[in-house]
């Protein structure tokens, strides 16, 4: 373990002397609180709700956007705290290294959410092991990233499957917004770390480029008896990104790599988890004049995982996609596309866990059209369809339709129904546990869910803005674990069932130099086996709260100081069964020079720690805590 540690501080190191002794370097300019008005929060441009350019305030569904000065003001350190900002997400962290996160419910007893997609940058990075995340590989420099766009309910009509109860669009800044060099450390009783960038360009203008590199290590948790919980964890990650001409007429290329380790907290396996990946994107985007606009993309993701004494997985996925955007005819502005997307897996199997065959070649390929209607001036009707194929189930109708009226230019009024599919994982088919008899089902289908879902999102002041969102989802074919002939158990769709929710958000701009900021969600789950079904565990298919609420306010003082105080409440899980409780972090923060950052942030203020996922009485704790942070820009 030391020696990869070791590998990654010099790569880390190189990058940081890299950009100390650059020449012409530009203080980056931070933003301040007044920068974008609350009109000017919901002009952000978006992509996630019909995949082109749209302002937030126009968009028909239940989307949030994470800032990228929201993230800097939070204090988050990874990208799955970062999460922790929208109020649309449910975010646990059950251990050092490991996240349940989900929208909408179906955050698995297993701590395994797999209705959920996510992207970085148009690269999907769920895993077809088991439809979800591993949280511990998936990161970026935080300092980088534009914007997070988080849509609670489906968007399998453009991104596919997988899109079912939610998606995360992590989206960061082109190159040429990240010009001159960054760097910081930091330093706490939880964790410590520290990173730099470095940005440059042509003369003319029309290239850019950036590169990364940032290290961490996160320190071992403890249980309720006091022992440590021995699951320390550490990661390095470099990276670049190089863009050629313009956002609609130009090229992007970005790749990422990083390795780290995980402590198994095993006394009879003497080695970490190993963890270790790779990608490389490229993006091309035309202008064609009368035709519309083009956009091809493709890229490469290569990621490594070693348990020792459980099993090792090698993953190779590649992927290529196209979408046109044609210019409007009428009343009907329309986009179509496609892809295509093939993974090699091969895993190691152990005595404890097996998936049968070891090695699987996967493929999915997809086409979908969207056509957008404008009936009148301040009425609007989209309707989209895609097909998707997938190895084990072959071809998935994934419809929608969603219609937005703004009876006043600030206001919207919104409506979608929809219907998606989880498609089966390797867990779901080749998976075998031989102690307990436990296989994955030959005949196991796509998990479907139809989706009734109204909003509303105003502006009735101008330093005020809110949206709430309520939705119905139809569930069927959900998975339940079945007797299997001839003994054991295996892998089967006879679970149903129905969620209720509401999700509501909003900003207030109080003074200048202060914004408030709350959201809250509510969720009823109403799940049940089918009549021929022998399994017995309904609660196992989730373990959500029934409500959360969240609580923020960012403030200016004077002399070039900030202060951000974020409490949230989650409510109890009920299997395995753990308490409710309230969390408050707060970070100070002092512009030492315009070049100079020092901050200081305490979290899980209110208790000396809490659980937040698992079995209260062995789970880890969220301890107490807090790190003083130094950034500076040169």
């Amino acid at each position: 373990m030391q020696a990869r540690v070791g590998w990654r501080c010099v790569l880390v190191f190189n990058v940081l002397f890299l950009a100390s002794t650059a020449v012409g370097a530009q203080p980056m300019r931070v933003a301040d609180i007044a920068d974008l008005s609350i009109e000017e929060l919901g002009n952000i441009q978006i992509t996630s709700v019909s995949k082109r350019a749209e302002r937030l305030s126009d968009a028909p569904a239940a989307i949030f956007v994470i800032t990228g000065e929201d993230i800097r003001r939070s204090g988050a350190t990874r990208l799955s705290e970062a999460l922790r900002l929208a109020p649309n997400l449910e975010v646990a962290r059950i251990n050092s290294s490991s996240y349940a996160i989900s929208a909408r419910g179906f955050n698995q007893s297993s701590g395994i959410a797999n209705k959920l997609l996510v992207l970085i940058d148009g690269r999907t990075v769920y895993t077809p092991l088991f439809s979800g995340v591993f949280w511990d590989t998936q990161d970026v420099m935080l300092e980088d990233v534009e914007r997070i766009e988080v849509i609670s309910g489906p968007g399998a009509t453009l991104w596919g499957a997988n899109a079912v109860n939610g998606v995360i669009n992590v989206i960061t800044r082109r190159s040429s917004e990240t010009q001159g060099g960054m760097g910081y450390v930091r330093g706490g009783n939880l964790e410590r770390g520290f990173g730099a960038r470095y940005g440059g360009g042509a003369a003319s203008g029309d290239a850019s480029y950036r590169v990364y590199g940032r290290f961490f290590d996160v320190f071992n948790t403890s249980v309720a008896s006091g022992a440590t919980a021995s699951d320390a964890w550490s990661k390095g990650q470099v990276g670049f990104r190089t863009d050629w001409g313009t956002a609609a007429n130009g090229f992007t290329l970005q790749g990422d790599a990083y390795r780290g380790s995980l402590d198994q907290g095993n006394q009879l396996v003497n080695r970490d988890t190993y963890i270790a990946g790779n990608n490389l994107l490229g993006r091309w985007n035309r202008e064609l004049a009368e035709w519309g606009q083009l956009r091809v993309q493709s890229y490469f993701d290569h990621t490594e995982r070693d348990i020792p004494g459980t099993f090792a997985e090698s993953l190779d996925i590649f992927d290529v996609e196209f979408q046109h955007d044609l210019r409007a005819i009428g009343a009907h502005r329309m986009a179509w596309g496609g892809g295509y997307r093939h993974g090699n897996d091969r895993v190691n199997n152990s005595p404890a866990l097996a998936f049968l065959p070891a090695d699987r070649s996967l493929h999915w390929a997809s086409v979908f059209a969207q056509d957008e209607i404008a009936l009148e001036d301040n009425l609007h009707l989209t309707l989209g369809a895609k097909l998707e194929n997938n190895y084990y189930t072959g071809t998935e109708p994934l419809p929608s339709a969603r219609l937005a009226w703004k009876p006043q230019p600030q206001r919207l009024v919104w409506g979608a129904v929809s219907r998606a599919v989880r498609a089966p994982s390797r867990i779901d088919r080749d998976f075998f546990v031989p102690v307990i008899g436990l296989a994955g089902g030959p005949d196991f289908v796509s998990e479907v869910v139809k989706v009734i879902e109204v909003g509303y999102r105003d502006q009735p002041l101008p330093q005020a803005t809110y949206s709430v969102s309520l939705f119905h989802n139809i569930y069927d074919k959900l998975r339940s674990v079945e007797p299997a002939p001839g003994g054991g158990v295996v892998l089967g769709n006879k679970m149903e069932g129905t969620t209720d929710g509401l999700e509501a958000w909003g900003n207030y701009q109080a003074a200048k130099n202060w914004r408030l900021s709350a959201g809250a969600s509510f969720l009823r789950q109403h799940l049940r086996l089918k009549p021929d079904s022998g399994d017995t565990n309904v609660a196992a298919a989730g373990n959500d709260p029934a409500y959360r609420w969240l609580l923020r306010s960012s403030l200016d003082l004077p002399g070039s100081t900030e202060l951000d105080i974020r409490i949230r409440r989650v409510a109890a899980l009920p299997n395995p069964s753990v308490p409710a409780y309230t969390a408050a972090d707060i970070r100070i923060a002092w512009r030492l020079q315009r070049e100079l950052e020092l901050s200081l942030v305490g979290q899980n203020l209110f208790d000396s720690s809490h659980v937040e996922f698992g079995n209260a009485a062995t789970a880890s704790e969220m301890a107490r805590g807090g790190y003083v942070k130094l950034k500076w820009f040169y």
